[in-house]
């Protein structure tokens, strides 16, 4: 009997939402959350533990957490590492793709995982050497995703052939696998062009990816002369929130002044982010943006002038094609202004 040792985080586990995120790496024995569906599609494996971590502890004490979980493995045979599933959950698709990186190269194991094609996850971990699943957006899909990476399990267990990417439903590593066809490559590049002009559907077999390359725009010369813009991704809005700016999938954005303002305090701003703790935020909006900082910049000389609008929206869970229409429009706008620089915060 095959041994897998399951990683999930806070929220999965039962252990709470948002509040617990720094929540402290722990090994439980047996299943736990999602391990539970994962094992009811399992075949000749058991989840000995599941590893369970707040996704903000992972992410920003990356060496601790993992440091803490090599303790717990020790000793601990294992023959598989699985995580996840991450759904479109960027930190947690990060997570699970460090662990089973940490899993497959300190300890030689295989590993699976599961993420939506707009995790950042997939982008940052997909040429490694372990498998990630195409999962779901939303927990919706929680045990069609678990059963995905519980399939190839029992194929990586049995011995079975693993098939290329597209026959086994993870995303590829970059490395091109031989296959026989029953049609020569000549057939097959007519039958895809008669499917083209007829309007039919067809696939090509030569993917190639496109990249996004961001051309990094030069250091501003000298900022004591510079037109500064805030731009929040924290879903920072006015009290009611006006615009009705979602928490999560947003797709608009808003501008908002700030003329003759020299500090947020509680009760002007609050966040309506869906994926962050937002209490240190509506307790004081300052911490998302620090109004009062770049006033004192303002009048130090250090900055030229604050832009007195303030563009926000909510980056939680955003499409990857409304977040790039987003970032177009906004910086149009910030063009319009005469804006030299931006200060784009993380949440």
């Amino acid at each position: 009997m095959k041994k897998v040792i399951f990683y999930a985080n806070q929220f999965f586990c039962g252990v709470g939402g948002e509040n617990e995120a720094d929540f402290e790496p722990v090994i439980k024995e047996g299943p736990v959350g999602p391990a539970l569906a994962f094992k009811a599609a399992l075949k000749d494996a058991e989840v000995t533990h599941t590893i369970i971590c707040g996704d903000n502890f992972m992410a920003s004490h990356k060496d601790e957490a993992l440091k803490r979980i090599a303790v717990f493995l020790e000793g601990k045979e294992f023959d598989i590492m699985a995580a996840g599933p991450a759904f479109r959950a960027g930190r947690y698709g990060v997570c699970c793709g460090e662990i089973c990186k940490f899993a497959h190269e300190k300890y030689g194991v295989q590993a699976v995982t599961s993420m939506h094609e707009e995790n950042p996850g997939v982008a940052m971990f997909k040429e490694e050497p372990f498998y990630i699943m195409k999962g779901g957006a939303s927990a919706a899909k929680m045990r069609q995703d678990a059963a995905a990476m519980a399939g190839i399990v029992n194929k990586m267990i049995s011995g079975e052939e693993i098939l290329w990417a597209d026959a086994e439903g993870y995303f590829p590593h970059g490395i091109r696998k031989e296959v026989f066809a029953e049609k020569t490559a000549g057939d097959r590049a007519v039958d895809m062009l008669l499917a083209k002009l007829s309007g039919q559907p067809y696939e090509t077999e030569l993917k190639i990816e496109p990249r996004d390359n961001v051309v990094p725009s030069k250091a501003v010369g000298d900022l004591s002369k510079a037109k500064v813009a805030f731009v929040s991704t924290g879903g920072l809005v006015p009290l009611g929130n006006p615009d009705r700016i979602p928490g999560g999938t947003c797709s608009i954005w808003a501008t908002y002044d700030v003329t003759g303002k020299d500090v947020l305090v509680k009760g002007d701003f609050y966040s309506v982010h869906c994926g962050i703790n937002t209490d240190f935020v509506n307790a004081n909006p300052e911490v998302l943006f620090p109004l009062s900082s770049f006033r004192e910049f303002e009048k130090a000389g250090v900055i030229g002038e604050l832009c007195n609008t303030l563009y926000s929206t909510t980056g939680n869970l955003a499409t990857l094609k409304d977040a790039r229409r987003m970032g177009k429009e906004i910086a149009e706008a910030l063009k319009k202004e005469a804006v030299d620089a931006v200060v784009l915060v993380s949440t």
